[in-house]
């Protein structure tokens, strides 16, 4: 056994777990490891429940990574009077900003005025009421500004002389997906990716299911089922859960609309995100990303097809995101600058609105009593993850019989896996801003691990917080972290990716874990897939 290997202890729960009941192997099975699935396996695994979760891909391997990576209210949201949602999500951000200050961050918005998209007195109102509807602690609040002498002016067309700054959070997707995950093992829960769910049948008693996976085919017994697949919520219902009679439990449908995003060589040197309205009133973002690079997004679109892991970037919308961000950037933006796509499928719940911009990106949490309990979960947007999972976890035990006074809620300021930083920096201080907190968490570990390049070392905080430790280990040399399978990437950090992250694949390792692709050659990322095939995890 290596050093890795050995499994992390359980936290201390809130509430003792459950002693194991005869016939079942879990008190609750979750399908679906997105950051819906991970965050309730979190909060139930923490009130001391028995969680079982299987993802049939990796972790946040479709819509969970495939976001424009905001912690944010959603401004545009109040256009369609969804002021409860926003409300909603503009708590959480400095609960999520908190907790993980290693994957998240502040980042303020410049947003240009165009007169011929919403009025000035329109824009005013909707920031004013972004300010307000929450309390901030850390976050600075809105404010005009001169583009003429504004750094973020500075590559824009002379046309747009006054624009408006607020403040909303970023956050590594997949990252937090991870992290959120390693939380839930870490409490107890058991965490299977890559394992289908093929069956799931109900009785009045509990659930039968078949899991299929890498080690075989696998029968669990559980007290309960989360439905938590994102877009395959509604066929995980029409075809592979089972009543006892028969009958279908779909009782909802799913609109299924692609959000495609671009990356491209950096646009710019501040350190500023931009939003900008387009003509058909959706609004674009163009965000600094990875060091060197722009992230730009994102589009509305239907899905065509019914495979949502098949969902591509089409050549329309390439266009449509270059032909919007060159209407604003002083240097047009072409197709030929595109150096890497994604798109996600966003699982909403179908309100027959015309315009797939429109539909809500509320949460809804169907329980169903009729046999043993199920809960589907509809919608949702992952700023409001935590809180989603803690009304789910609510609802499940209550459908178990012990309700949120027997076991209550725990994750509202509580630190995701490497997010307390208080061994490095000392206990955080009220109203300390995280990305400040993060610096400083950064230089201790360049004092404590002198011998690590600067830039490894905050790639490292970045990506581990306080887990770099356990990633380090004993190592006292840059020799002592194996050999570089891709620059900046040893083989210690891959077998630490492998024993505590779930990683296989390259993919796994390069683009959900890291985004170390986007900077490596196609040659690099090769070897870095060949060598875990060569050194599988045992």
């Amino acid at each position: 056994m290596n050093q890795y290997e050995k499994p992390e202890s359980p936290a201390v729960n809130a509430v003792s777990p459950s002693p194991p009941a005869d016939a079942t192997d879990c008190d609750v099975l979750i399908i679906g490891g997105g950051i819906n699935g991970c965050g309730i396996a979190r909060d139930l695994a923490g009130r001391g429940w028995r969680v079982m979760l299987c993802e049939k891909d990796d972790l946040a391997s479709h819509t969970s990574s495939s976001s424009t990576k905001l912690i944010h209210g959603g401004l545009r949201y109040l256009e369609y009077y969804e002021f409860a949602l926003v409300r909603k999500a503009l708590q959480e951000r400095e609960v999520l900003l908190k907790s993980a200050p290693h994957i998240m961050w502040p980042l303020r918005f410049v947003m240009p005025h165009d007169p011929s998209t919403r009025p000035a007195w329109m824009i005013r109102i909707g920031l004013f009421l972004y300010d307000h509807l929450a309390k901030r602690e850390v976050l600075p609040g809105s404010r005009g500004i001169d583009l003429r002498t504004h750094v973020a002016g500075k590559p824009l067309k002379p046309l747009f002389k006054r624009g408006f700054v607020y403040s909303d959070g970023w956050v590594d997707d997949a990252r937090l997906v991870l992290l959120t995950a390693i939380d839930a093992r870490a409490r107890g829960a058991e965490v299977l990716t890559r394992t289908r769910c093929t069956s799931a049948q109900r009785a009045a008693e509990g659930w039968t299911a078949t899991l299929e996976g890498p080690g075989g085919t696998r029968t669990v017994r559980a007290r309960a089922v989360v439905n938590a697949a994102g877009p395959w919520a509604e066929s995980f219902l029409r075809g592979v859960a089972h009543s006892a009679h028969g009958e279908s439990m779909a009782t909802k449908s799913l609109r299924l609309v692609k959000g495609s995003h671009l990356v491209v060589k950096r646009l710019f040197e501040h350190d500023h995100a931009y939003i900008f309205q387009s003509p058909d009133k959706r609004i674009i973002f163009a965000i600094p990303y990875q060091d060197d690079f722009t992230l730009i997004g994102t589009t509305d679109i239907e899905l065509q097809g019914d495979d949502p892991g098949a969902a591509k970037i089409g050549n329309d919308e390439i266009v449509y995101l270059c032909e919007q961000v060159s209407r604003y950037f002083e240097k047009p933006l072409t197709p030929a600058d595109v150096v890497w796509t994604y798109s996600g499928v966003r699982p909403l719940l179908d309100d027959a609105s015309g315009d797939p911009s429109a539909v809500t990106r509320d949460y809804l949490l169907e329980s169903n009593t009729a046999g043993a309990p199920l809960l589907s979960v509809w919608g949702g947007k992952i700023t409001t993850f935590r809180k989603l999972a803690e009304d789910a976890a609510d609802e499940v035990g209550q459908m178990l019989g012990q309700d949120r006074a027997q076991r209550p809620a725990w994750t509202d300021g509580a630190f995701l896996a490497g997010g307390d930083l208080s061994a490095w920096i000392g206990p955080h201080v009220k109203g300390a801003r995280p990305d400040a907190e993060f610096e400083r968490f950064v230089a201790a570990v360049q004092a404590r691990y002198p011998w690590l390049d600067a830039k490894l070392a905050r790639r490292l905080a970045r990506a581990y917080g306080a887990r770099i430790e356990e990633l380090i280990g004993d190592a006292t040399a840059m020799d002592d972290m194996g050999a570089a399978v891709a620059p900046g990437l040893h083989e210690r950090e891959l077998r630490f990716m492998q024993a505590r992250e779930w990683v296989q694949t390259g993919d796994d390792a390069l683009w959900r874990r890291s985004k170390l692709g986007l900077h490596y050659t196609s040659e690099q990322r090769a070897a870095v897939d060949a060598w875990l095939q060569v050194h599988p995890q045992h």
